[in-house]
């Protein structure tokens, strides 16, 4: 590997650093999410019809895959919900 690619792949590892979403699946974060909301309250946060109608991980993976802006909808009600956790246990400390 030259020195470009080096560089490249060094800021592409300090970018990914930074990134809360680095190296989680679309299944684990729909599986965190599960173990602090139902599919009903997932559905009144983001109102999605794979949580409403025969709401499972396998037939929600497959609507989050083909629509990149339900998917963004999911992604941050994680990232909330780690925010949500962290301010909780800042609190209890």
């Amino acid at each position: 590997m030259d020195k470009e690619n080096t560089d490249k792949a060094d800021n592409e590892l300090k970018k990914q650093a930074n990134n809360p979403l680095h190296g989680l699946t679309l299944e684990k974060i729909l599986t965190i999410l599960l173990e602090h909301y139902s599919w009903r309250e997932m559905n009144r946060k983001i109102e999605l019809d794979c949580f409403f109608s025969h709401p499972s991980i396998k037939s929600s993976l497959i609507f989050l895959r083909k629509n990149n802006w339900a998917r963004k909808k999911v992604e941050n009600l994680y990232l909330e919900l780690v925010e949500s956790l962290k301010l909780a246990n800042k609190d209890n400390e």
